[in-house]
């Protein structure tokens, strides 16, 4: 089946889509996007990652293109003409289209991009091992923009040693999240922790979600730092994102976490995300 795209108003084969060369999105990644996850033909919260892209679209004064309703229907059409029952939709919004200058152009439409992609999250896992690496992205990681060089140099480091994930550290030790994920751990006592919702790092919807989830059955969930050698003693230890739902650690820095199996507590929270209607 051939693989379709939508760029600013047309949707065309993936093949043929394109923008134009000093789209601000490609001359300076001035822009932003979103994630969302399709199961079964349904959007995974949609409304919360609406919410989301509006607030980043604010934070660098990009006025949305369309209406959260009418990206909705260019979305479920894209879908359509796809065949996706499982998988993602890539939703992205630059500045737009203008001649290369770091100040905002005047009188210029945003541009919209969506492309699909087949992807099946796996209901079991074996769990997963990560890296430390250092963070060295910039101060507003709560704004979910298109300028992901450090995440990709991030991953590229956990690809190279055989890991999953890359996990991020501050300068005072302190972890933040994952290249591409939320970091949890669980305390000896179960109680779930992770850092607090700041501009320090990205606030996942599926982190939104987990943290619902864990409220409904009464664990303890802790907003606060903490350090690597925390992570390292850690009872349990997970990341989170669209994709991989609560993904289990079970190796930080070639260290065994916990015993070296997936948690009860991750895997209650992951089987109960993956059933979320």
């Amino acid at each position: 089946m051939s693989r379709f795209a939508y760029v600013n108003g047309a949707y065309r084969p993936l093949s043929d889509a394109a923008v134009h060369i000093e789209d601000r999105g490609y001359q300076f990644g001035d822009g932003v996007y979103e994630v969302v996850l399709v199961r079964g033909g349904k959007l995974y919260d949609f409304e919360g990652h609406m919410q989301r892209l509006g607030r980043s679209l604010s934070e660098i004064e990009i006025a949305p293109p369309v209406s959260d309703a009418v990206l909705k229907m260019i979305i479920k059409r894209l879908i359509r003409l796809n065949g996706l029952r499982n998988g993602i939709v890539y939703l992205q919004i630059t500045r737009g289209v203008a001649r290369r200058d770091h100040k905002f152009p005047k009188d210029v439409n945003a541009s919209l991009v969506l492309t699909t992609k087949h992807l099946q999250v796996a209901t079991e896992t074996n769990g997963k091992s990560a890296i430390t690496v250092p963070d060295q992205r910039w101060s507003r990681r709560d704004i979910k923009t298109i300028q992901l060089l450090p995440n990709c140099l991030a991953k590229q480091a956990a690809s190279e040693q055989g890991a999953f994930e890359a996990i991020m550290v501050m300068p005072d030790g302190t972890i933040t999240e994952g290249s591409s994920s939320n970091l949890w751990m669980v305390s000896d006592k179960n109680t779930v922790i992770t850092r607090p919702a700041n501009a320090d790092i990205l606030n996942g919807i599926t982190r939104l979600a987990l943290a619902r989830i864990g409220a409904d059955r009464q664990i303890k969930i802790e907003e606060r730092a903490f350090t690597v050698d925390e992570a390292l003693s850690a009872k349990e230890l997970f990341v989170s994102s669209a994709t991989s739902a609560a993904m289990p650690i079970i190796e930080l820095d070639g260290h065994k976490i916990g015993n070296g199996q997936p948690g009860d507590i991750t895997m209650a929270l992951r089987a109960a995300y993956l059933n979320m209607e």
